[in-house]
């Protein structure tokens, strides 16, 4: 069940949203231009759960310090064309919805607090791993989970795949993202708290989730509906 788009009408231009979207297709196109071992140097910035914990590099990249910065600069970077594929696919389908409720200002920094407490769900459940953990999966998911609060009734148009058969349906957005939430902390519960299943930290999704369900349960909603805002209101 891949979303295409919901049914959910904004009031202003999401420029944020885009702004993000654009900023991780610039640093993969980055990725993509020193992937051929020539320069190590952007891979530096991923997140490694040991170098946050101990203080200490462990990896054959040059140092970045402080060390805690790679908690922001990993989630602009991505593994694959999958990767940032199926995470700015989702960012675009309920990030602009978000950054309506918020406005711009608010939704950015709801977004990096968000792929902040991802990153240090992951840290804390695998603190000795020396693996590199990069990806906006996290910060996008802190948007599923405020999505999940204020438009659970809301249409969202997916692609079902049932074999063969491929078809689109409207679903409300309570079984796309309850789903969603559900396969993390099963995949999750599967390995030892460290990425598996292909190099996927599960623990960074549910962290961000839940980060973005709370903070839009504790803001209870903005208490209202979304208002027209003046172009450029932040």
């Amino acid at each position: 069940m891949i979303p295409l788009r919901d049914e959910n009408p904004t009031h202003i231009t999401p420029v944020v949203t885009w702004a993000l979207v654009a900023a991780n297709i610039v640093v993969f196109v980055l990725q993509l231009l020193g992937s051929n071992g020539q320069n190590l140097g952007l891979m530096a910035y991923a997140m490694v759960p040991f170098e946050i914990t101990r203080g200490l590099q462990v990896r054959p990249f040059p140092p970045v310090e402080p060390a805690w910065i790679t908690v922001f600069t990993s989630m602009f970077m991505h593994g694959g064309l999958m990767h940032i594929g199926f995470n700015m696919l989702y960012l675009l389908v309920f990030g602009n919805n978000i950054e309506d409720r918020l406005g711009h200002g608010r939704f950015l920094l709801f977004y990096l607090g968000c792929g902040v407490a991802a990153s240090l769900a992951q840290v804390a459940s695998a603190p000795a791993s020396v693996v590199p953990m990069l990806g906006a999966s996290g910060a996008v998911a802190g948007v599923l989970g405020a999505y999940l609060v204020l438009y659970p009734g809301a249409s969202v148009i997916c692609l079902l795949m049932l074999g063969f058969y491929w078809t689109t349906a409207a679903v409300p957005a309570v079984l796309v993202l309850g789903f969603w939430i559900l396969g993390q902390i099963l995949s999750a519960s599967l390995g030892s708290g460290g990425q598996v299943g292909g190099g996927i930290a599960y623990w960074a999704h549910i962290g961000g989730f839940f980060c973005g369900l709370v903070l839009m349960l504790m803001l209870g909603g903005l208490q209202g509906s979304p208002r027209r805002r003046a172009p450029g209101r932040w």
